[in-house]
């Protein structure tokens, strides 16, 4: 069996399968290793991954991409509205606020959710994964960025589920990379941790991590990003650059264009690219606007002033995972450079100013979190053994919980887990309540979270329980924040103290076996710490405290999440959509059979069946032959599959009076009757 690493980056994606006692990346149809983000809706089915990317031009206004930009956000958010401009589909908002993208199918305008385009693309490399290794698979690890909120990550498990899959972790970008380069490093002994700066500058953020190494283990000590600071950043300073240009000299405004804009901005990256490794480059697009050939020419020294503002944004996430982890540019032992948009030379310049040392390349720029990933699966799932090795992340956000008399002071800034908290973590908090009360979680610092996002997590509701009798009586919360970073009230028990013989005692408590939880104390509640809340209590006339445990309800309701209901829907409406490729698919494969079929026969009947038919017969096949392949040109080029298949065993049929005289020599019958089989 193998084990599945997923990166789902916002321009491409890349899996990567544990099997055979290494890691090996897959290679998709078109025998490449990394697969377009793309969902395009045709005519009759949807079309993913590379020919989705290669039909855009043809079904440019069914054509999604950058899903992963539109995951868990508003439809008001400035930054979303930025990103919807840049993509050629209509949107709208959703009655919870969210987006909603529609895109026309089957003649009729269909309206999705970006959790269900990024289940389809879940769904297509499940798909490719299955038929590469040739047997079902759902455990997997994913890929996700380091500055994801809660919602975020939620909405990457939910479309996970509606694909069918088993995410074991969320795990973030740096991390993955950080363990798929630690693992296999032998040089970690025992003079002290090393230190090594990850800098991921992808297609559209930048994410920095400083991880500690030691002897098989690693430690997140920070993360640090920039949400809107990545390739595709640099891409469109030479498109506004072009695109001002040949307004000038041609008289074309290409922003007027929706595919003239396409065109441009795939040739605005090709061009960043060749601008990497030479120090000019020509730019030449024919017909791109009311039929005009345009030209043009940026040297290396101009892309880099055009795109000195961004260049000066890459040192600020960097500083700040420093300041975060406490430590120096001399502390570093090594920069590693990653990500599809690192490859820009004035990038590793800036890197070696502000470390003192030159950015390593050691790792594979775009598969390196893939590895990672699939790396990860392998140490948690249990049909595989790896060698002990111990990873630990921490979050990047500060995130607090308040109750309904106010919030729930756990240190002096009222925060239940500090940013730099390393997770998994469970919270475990005693409360004193009657009846049904609320807790809310929530960012505890807002100005932690990129631009726009909603400091307000999730709202819980415990009970109701009965039996207090207008007495407050004690409620064991139970508060993970679990492996892919997303907190929860995980459960509540109702303590109820009894009153029994001594000697009529025997316990029953649970062992606790998270590490580490903390009993924490709120306001109005009774200070539990330390003490042994399932130990029972002696009394002066020789009774003791029986603790018995009742569970409370947990109702929980995430701000923004998908319920349930909604993600079986989903689930069911993702089987329909998949039922209806295959038909389309399979009937693509009857009309490629029955056209195969004409221009084999019409072969074979002039040459390998030429002395068992006479010319009358030949006549008539041919004249078969021909009209069934006018047929397939025009009435039946949109046909369904039982059409197809009539046609195809109608030709057969033709054909069968010459089997009597191939009867009479054994040698061509038994060449006959194998062809026909196959």
């Amino acid at each position: 069996m193998s084990v599945v690493g997923f990166d789902i980056g916002n321009e491409n994606c890349v899996i990567a399968v544990v099997r055979q006692r290494g890691i090996d990346v897959l290679l998709n149809y078109e025998s490449k290793r990394e697969t377009p983000a793309v969902v395009c809706f045709g005519e009759k089915q949807r079309i993913l991954g590379s020919a989705g990317a290669a039909s855009a031009m043809m079904h440019i206004k069914s054509t999604i991409s950058q899903i992963k930009r539109l995951i868990g956000r508003k439809f008001a958010d400035p930054d979303v509205e930025k990103e919807l401009k840049m993509l050629p589909v209509e949107t709208s908002e959703g009655q919870d606020g969210g987006i909603l993208i529609h895109l026309k199918y089957m003649g009729e305008i269909h309206v999705f959710t970006p959790v269900q385009l990024l289940s389809m693309l879940f769904a297509h490399l499940k798909t490719m994964t299955e038929k590469d290794l040739e047997m079902p698979i759902s455990d997997c690890v994913i890929g996700i960025p380091s500055y994801f909120t809660d919602l975020q990550r939620r909405a990457y498990l939910d479309a996970a589920k509606i694909a069918g899959l088993k995410p074991l972790r969320l795990i973030h970008d740096c991390t993955a990379t950080a363990l798929s380069y630690g693992m296999y490093k032998k040089d970690f002994g025992s003079a002290g941790p090393v230190n090594v700066a990850f800098i991921d500058i992808g297609h559209c953020d930048t994410q920095v991590s400083i991880a500690s190494f030691e002897f098989g283990k690693m430690k997140i000590l920070s993360h640090a990003f920039d949400r809107s600071l990545g390739g595709r950043d640099f891409d469109e300073v030479i498109f506004c650059h072009f695109a001002a240009k040949f307004k000038e000299e041609y008289h074309i405004d290409v922003y007027s264009n929706t595919k003239a804009c396409f065109r441009l901005r795939a040739a605005c990256e090709k061009l960043k690219k060749v601008l990497s490794a030479n120090l000019e480059a020509p730019l030449n697009i024919e017909c791109l606007m009311d039929e005009k050939d345009v030209k043009g020419f940026i040297t290396r020294e101009e892309f880099e002033k055009l795109a000195s503002g961004l260049l000066e944004r890459v040192s600020i996430p960097c500083r700040r995972a420093l300041i975060d982890a406490n430590l120096t540019e001399e502390k570093i032992s090594s920069v590693e450079l990653v990500g599809s948009g690192s490859r820009i030379p004035a990038i590793s310049t800036l890197l070696t100013s502000l470390f003192k040392r030159e950015p390593s390349r050691q790792l594979n720029a775009s598969e390196c979190v893939a590895r990672g990933c699939a790396l990860q699966c392998a140490m948690l799932s249990p049909i595989y053994h790896v060698r002990e090795y111990e990873v630990k992340d921490v979050i990047p956000f500060s995130i607090g919980l308040s109750s309904d008399e106010g919030p729930v002071a756990v240190r002096s800034n009222g925060v239940l887990f500090p940013r730099g908290q390393p997770f998994p973590s469970v919270k475990v908090i005693t409360f004193r309540r009657s009846d049904l009360f609320h807790l809310e979680a929530f960012y505890a610092n807002p100005d932690e979270l990129p631009p726009g996002t909603s400091p307000i997590i999730s709202c819980v509701t415990i009970g109701p329980f009965h039996g207090s009798h207008g007495s407050k009586i004690r409620v064991k919360v139970r508060v993970p924040l679990d492996l892919h970073g997303i907190v929860s009230i995980e459960s509540a028990t109702l303590i109820k103290d009894d009153l029994v013989m001594a000697g009529d005692y025997h316990s029953n408590s649970d062992a606790m076996d998270i590490d580490p939880i903390s009993e924490t104390v709120t306001n109005g509640f009774e200070d539990n710490t330390n003490k042994n809340l399932e130990s029972p209590c002696s009394s002066a006339d020789g009774t003791r405290k029986d603790n018995r445990r009742l569970n409370v309800p947990v109702n929980e309701n995430v701000y923004g999440g998908m319920t349930k209901a909604e993600i079986l829907e989903a689930h069911e409406k993702e089987l329909q959509l998949a039922h209806q490729d295959r038909i389309v698919e399979q009937t693509k494969e009857k009309k490629n059979s029955l056209e195969s079929y004409v221009y084999d026969m019409r072969s074979k009947l002039f040459h390998t069946y030429r002395s068992f038919a006479s010319e009358q017969e030949k006549d008539d096949i041919s004249r078969t032959l021909q009209e069934t392949e006018e047929w397939l040109y025009e009435d039946g080029v949109d046909e369904t599959e039982h059409a197809y298949s009539s046609k195809l065993e109608d030709l057969k049929r033709v054909i069968f009076s010459i089997l009597f005289l191939l009867l009479l020599n054994p040698l061509p019958y038994f060449l006959f009757t194998i062809y026909v089989f196959l």
